[in-house]
């Protein structure tokens, strides 16, 4: 099988205690050596973890300085500015919006399963060599509602319409699990690795002319 991206980078799978850091890291190493933000579990106790090891400042020093960052699943809502999730609390406000819980009538939660992603910006280079709708595998109760549309990347049905993927400058976030959902989550992460692959050519060709 051909590799999906030409070279290796490496990627900094963020540990904050809060879930499938192992199952992220395996499925980078298909694709890159492996900035991914993964996380499973509340909101609330996700933000105190980040705020405990200094990581909240960190992720928002590395955004706003260009470093390209993934957010999987909570880690995406982590990205938001406030969370209804357990009486709520501050997210990293890296996107402006909230995360409340799904609009689902009759139907049962968590939303489990595969379900159909609409992209909205096929020109994202996060979606390469993906098709406009593409089916993920999701596992969650809740979803980030960004305020401005520009920041949507993708939409998906539970329900009611919800937001499930985002990009803001290199912020790039999915509720769905990339990892756990076989060749397009694959895609999706080569996409990312060489994301990150092309933001550091300009510091190494720097660097080598110094």
């Amino acid at each position: 099988m051909a590799p999906l991206i030409d070279e290796q980078v490496e990627i900094a799978v963020v540990n904050y205690g809060m879930g499938n850091r192992r199952s992220v890291e395996k499925a980078l190493a298909h694709v890159a050596a492996g900035l991914v933000v993964p996380g499973v579990g509340a909101f609330p106790r996700a933000m105190e973890n980040l705020r405990e090891l200094g990581l909240d400042e960190l992720l928002r020093e590395r955004v706003a300085a260009g470093t390209p960052v993934l957010g999987i699943c909570l880690g995406l809502q982590l990205a938001f500015e406030h969370s209804s999730e357990l009486g709520g609390a501050d997210g990293l406000g890296l996107i402006e919006g909230e995360v409340h819980g799904l609009r689902v009538g009759t139907l049962k939660l968590p939303h489990i399963g595969w379900n159909e992603v609409r992209f909205s910006k096929p020109q994202s280079r996060l979606l390469a060599g993906l098709p406009s709708e593409c089916a993920f595998y999701h596992v969650h109760s809740l979803a980030a509602e960004p305020e401005r549309e520009q920041d949507v990347l993708g939409m998906a049905e539970y329900g009611a319409p919800f937001v499930t993927a985002v990009e803001k400058g290199s912020f790039y976030g999915v509720q769905f699990h990339a990892e756990k959902s076989s060749a397009a989550g694959l895609r999706l992460l080569a996409n990312f690795a060489q994301i990150c692959i092309d933001a550091r050519q300009p510091s190494a060709t720097g660097a080598q002319a110094g």
